[in-house]
């Protein structure tokens, strides 16, 4: 497979796992509040893939796809050095909209995404 599109087929089966992802935090009765958010004007760089309410506790999620288990599973890929990231994200997110949340906790959403059959999601809470 070319480079670039290797770089497309990457790119359709992360949005395909970012849905799902969404898909099942919708079902689980949480709020979607943005996605694939990127702060301006600051210091932080990256991005949060999902942000979302359960109850009180804003969710910083984390959304990682895979098509086979061959180099690990997806949750595997989220390092501790992630998780930092995430937390400066979140705060970033936070003081963008001048927002206070109550409680803040990040998740992870693996979504295995295999050529046949069904994907498959495992939601962990509170990383």
């Amino acid at each position: 497979m070319p480079a670039a599109d290797h770089v497309d087929h990457r790119r359709a089966l992360d949005i395909r796992g970012e849905e799902i992802a969404a898909t099942h935090l919708r079902n689980a009765g949480m709020l979607i509040l943005d996605r694939n958010w990127r702060p301006h004007d600051s210091e932080v760089v990256g991005e949060v893939d999902l942000i979302a309410r359960d109850g009180d506790a804003l969710v910083i999620v984390e959304v990682t796809t895979r098509q086979s288990l061959a180099f690990g599973t997806p949750v595997q890929a989220v390092t501790r050095r992630k998780i930092r990231q995430l937390r400066s994200l979140a705060l970033a997110w936070l003081d963008a909209r001048s927002i206070h949340a109550p409680s803040l906790r990040f998740d992870v959403i693996s979504v295995t995404i295999p050529l046949a059959g069904q994907p498959v999601v495992e939601h962990l809470r509170a990383v």
